[in-house]
């Protein structure tokens, strides 16, 4: 029931971005739904999965051909639906990629020290870079984000005090964040 323009704006029809616009596009609905909580997975279904790539780096490619556009898609018609206010889309794995080659300069080993991730919407500054990496983009050397401030953050734009957030886990309270975690209020529009 969608209109051909809106299929169009996700890549839904299109041969590299029809499978991601679908699912970006479900998401939308589920959005608009109510639904408080929505993960989005991108995989290509392979041994050596989508991003993971440490012997076929031109592979990521053909995988940011197939995002780009449903991304994109999706944070249209979120913004024009009037969703994006209140809808925060996180976009990011666990980890980056080292900016050296390995195996015969073939890949790209895993690189926790120093990567990005990018938000949108839901009380996020737009438009705007925050942290610096080296100048080989190995390591980052100024305002660094854990991934504990990254939750922190996210949590209180839901709300949510992070410190007071815990769960009891083998006869012990845990918190979420672990014992760090910080808002970073730079972010926050």
């Amino acid at each position: 029931q969608e209109s051909p323009a809106t299929l169009a704006l996700y890549g839904i029809g299109q041969k590299p971005t029809d499978n991601f616009g679908r699912q970006c596009l479900l998401a939308r609905r589920f959005c608009e739904a109510g639904v408080r909580y929505i993960q989005v997975t991108y995989g290509d279904n392979t041994a050596n999965p989508a991003w993971d790539q440490h012997a076929n780096l031109p592979k990521h490619a053909d995988h940011a051909r197939a995002v780009d556009k449903p991304i994109a898609g999706l944070l249209a018609d979120l913004a024009q639906r009037g969703l994006l206010d209140d809808t925060i889309v996180w976009w990011g794995g666990e980890f980056g990629r080292t900016p050296y080659a390995e195996k015969n300069g073939t890949g790209r080993d895993h690189n926790p020290g120093g990567f990005t991730v990018w938000l949108a919407g839901g009380g996020v500054r737009p438009g705007m870079a925050f942290g610096e990496t080296d100048e080989f983009g190995h390591l980052a050397v100024r305002d660094k984000v854990h991934m504990h401030d990254l939750h922190a953050t996210l949590l209180h734009l839901l709300g949510l005090n992070h410190e007071k957030l815990t769960c009891r886990y083998d006869g012990r309270e845990f918190r979420l964040t672990d014992v760090h975690g910080r808002v970073v209020n730079e972010i926050i529009a």
